[in-house]
């Protein structure tokens, strides 16, 4: 494993603690409203999500044309403006939009530049350790940023901006690595022809629905909790949400730990256990009435979800890079799950719109994700080598 992974993953850490510790300033600040709706949280979500659905065609070509060590610089400071922006009172929703759009243009670079670190033999390693990384960062930066903001939320966002030019630093230290020259013609019609190409192949058609099935019940769960724990648990701040939810990030950690022994590259097709498990957790969650019950199943939920999504991850970043681009993929990959994520949270704000109980969308959210599995899954070969390349 090259020893550039470790700048790269201090950097991850930084930015992924920043982003979770604004979303829970955001619902502190809505939660401490005297009369709070319950359609903004979701909403919230939902325009942090718009970006990578609008900006998928241009976000991958631009990682992989440029050096994606600096394109993470640039998308950290596009981050630490909509911060900015909240600091000065600007409208939460448009603000948090901002911090989108730097997202959306963070995510192919930082998995764009992982096959180019760690090579093939290592990728599945590489992805353990970033997700890794990226659920303690959520971890810690839902439950500091949460206990920040109930006490400040000035303080809270000043911490985050500081955190995100501390990670653009960090970036510094990473290898300017690969560019490929920038394709000339449309963006769109590129990126459609992509698209058709690379879900010719049942391996890397599983992996892009496979992530798109898991962000869109990690979205919902994370919404509906929010809703979920002042019905049932009795809670109504921000910090209790965020130390119930550590428990799925300590399950996502532990899965993602476990999983490359266990789900080799070749061996893609096994993800759909976790996966399935995943769904009767969530269900499960419906049921439980107490604390430590919902902790228990929190754990093995995120314990499942990290087992299914990092070896889906690893395969799409090996296939991409054979092919389209690591970052080009990527940026597909997060097409397709924040179309799916928009959709999920959309129809969960339209379903609590029209007084839908939160237990009743873990239920049905739980079916769905078992369906859909099921279905994604259908056609993937038990044993398959990763191809040279894709025609």
């Amino acid at each position: 494993m090259s020893k550039h992974i470790y700048p790269l993953l201090v950097a991850q850490f930084l930015s992924a603690f920043a982003d979770n510790a604004i979303l829970f300033t955001v619902i502190a600040m809505v939660m401490q409203d005297a009369h709070p709706v319950s359609w903004y949280v979701p909403a919230l979500q939902s325009v942090f999500l718009v970006a990578f659905v609008i900006l998928a065609p241009w976000v991958g070509g631009f990682a992989d044309s440029h050096a994606k060590s600096r394109v993470l610089i640039v998308a950290n400071l596009i981050k630490a403006c909509g911060a900015g922006l909240l600091l000065f009172k600007v409208e939460p929703l448009l603000a948090y939009c901002v911090v989108g759009v730097g997202a959306a243009l963070y995510s192919p670079a930082k998995y764009g530049i992982l096959p180019e670190l760690a090579g093939h033999d290592g990728l599945v390693k590489a992805n353990s350790w970033i997700e890794g990384s990226t659920i303690l960062a959520i971890l810690t930066g839902m439950v500091v940023g949460a206990k920040l903001a109930d006490h400040s939320t000035t303080w809270a966002l000043l911490v985050t901006i500081l955190l995100f030019l501390i990670s653009a630093a960090t970036t510094l230290f990473l290898p300017i690595g690969l560019r490929k020259a920038p394709p000339s013609g449309s963006k769109i019609r590129l990126f459609y022809l992509e698209v058709k190409t690379f879900l010719a192949m049942p391996r890397s058609r599983f992996a892009v629905l496979g992530a798109s099935l898991f962000w869109a019940a990690a979205a919902s769960v994370r919404v509906i909790i929010i809703a979920w724990v002042p019905l049932v648990l009795m809670t109504h701040n921000a910090s209790d949400i965020a130390n119930l939810t550590l428990f799925l990030a300590i399950g996502i950690i532990v899965g993602s730990v476990l999983v490359p022994r266990l789900i080799p590259l070749e061996h893609l097709r096994r993800a759909r256990i976790p996966a399935y498990l995943m769904s009767i957790f969530i269900i499960a969650l419906s049921f439980t009435e107490a604390v430590w019950p919902a902790r228990f199943v929190l754990f093995l939920m995120g314990m499942a979800g990290g087992m299914f999504i990092v070896p889906i991850n690893a395969a799409l970043q090996d296939l991409g890079q054979q092919s389209i681009g690591s970052g080009g993929a990527v940026a597909m990959q997060n097409f397709f799950q924040n179309v799916a994520m928009l959709l999920s949270v959309g129809g969960y704000t339209l379903a609590a719109a029209e007084q839908v109980t939160p237990i009743t969308a873990l239920i049905g959210l739980g079916l769905l994700l078992l369906a859909a599995t099921f279905l994604v899954v259908w056609h993937l070969p038990e044993v398959e080598q990763a191809p040279s390349s894709l025609e």
